[in-house]
């Protein structure tokens, strides 16, 4: 099993304190996380910086730590300034990027130009050409979306051919595209354990078609451990609340959660590792630094 931990980025107006993100990520990298990641949401009340910023920041403050985002909805980005920010990130970090990408359904796309008819088709494209921008010395792409003639993009991702890709998504088609386009599929953080445990065989189904080797299964999941159950439970729902305050008529999200005492903690780990999980995002929604640390000596060693 490997471990990764959220980059915090619910960061109210003029409050972002450079020392204490510095502490936070020196310490991920200390207690031996293998990567830390960020999340995209562009539109929306609840105040959360930019993921590929926020990367590039963690990248000057680490030197170890891999550093992700779970995921960039490519559909509402240039293809081509997304390859520019990836392969630049990857320069600056020696090789430490990961990249997750997603659809991003139909929300929201009339705020980026983009026909809801056409987004998977767009993405699909859009991922074709990042993928020849970062492998080939010279470009000529004739596309339904985007055309570039003879163009070349320097330099290349420092990883070869380029960064890890890692799918999101909910469908079985879109579990299969993740097996054909990608090197991961990460489940989000708004779906339950036994949504994720579903996913899974899709996804082996489609490996064992495809022959694929390499693959990984990753799942992010809020956490807040607490002594209090019920305290835990409380501020945990608060938080989800304001993060997906963009669905309209949003319940109770803490079914996708883990909170509680350490023993409960594990256990609700324990469960996504046995739905098929090789990788789990921690995702802390308050008092960053304190669950971090409470995860890594109270949790995370019963876990295997």
């Amino acid at each position: 099993m490997r471990f990764a931990i959220s980059i915090p980025q619910l960061v109210e107006d003029g409050a972002f304190d450079p020392g204490a993100m510095q502490r936070y990520l020196a310490r991920a990298e200390e207690l031996g996380f293998e990567s830390a990641w960020t999340q995209e949401q562009v539109l929306g009340p609840s105040p959360v910086l930019g993921p590929l910023e926020t990367m590039a920041y963690a990248a000057a403050g680490t030197t170890t730590l891999r550093l992700g985002c779970a995921v960039l909805i490519t559909t509402l980005h240039s293809p081509v300034h997304l390859a520019k920010s990836v392969a630049t990130l990857d320069q600056l970090s020696r090789g430490r990027i990961e990249i997750g990408v997603g659809t991003g359904g139909r929300r929201m796309f009339s705020a980026f130009g983009v026909v809801p008819e056409t987004f998977v088709s767009r993405f699909t494209e859009g991922l074709e050409l990042m993928k020849a921008l970062w492998t080939q010395p010279e470009v000529k792409f004739a596309g339904r979306f985007w055309q570039v003639e003879a163009a070349a993009m320097e330099p290349k991702p420092f990883q070869k051919p380029y960064p890890p890709l890692w799918f999101g998504g909910n469908a079985p088609s879109a579990l299969r595209r993740a097996v054909r386009h990608g090197d991961g599929f990460i489940g989000a953080g708004s779906q339950t354990t036994a949504a994720f445990a579903a996913q899974v065989p899709v996804v082996r189904e489609a490996l064992a078609e495809t022959g694929a080797t390499g693959f990984r299964i990753a799942k992010r999941v809020y956490v807040a451990v607490d002594d209090d159950a019920d305290r835990a439970r409380e501020r945990l729902s608060a938080a989800l609340r304001r993060l997906y305050s963009f669905f309209v008529g949003v319940g109770d999200l803490t079914p996708v959660a883990v909170w509680g005492p350490p023993e409960a903690c594990v256990e609700g780990l324990k469960a996504v590792i046995g739905a098929g999980a090789e990788m789990i995002l921690l995702n802390p929604l308050f008092d960053d630094f304190e669950q971090m640390e409470r995860l890594a000596a109270e949790v995370i060693p019963q876990l295997g």
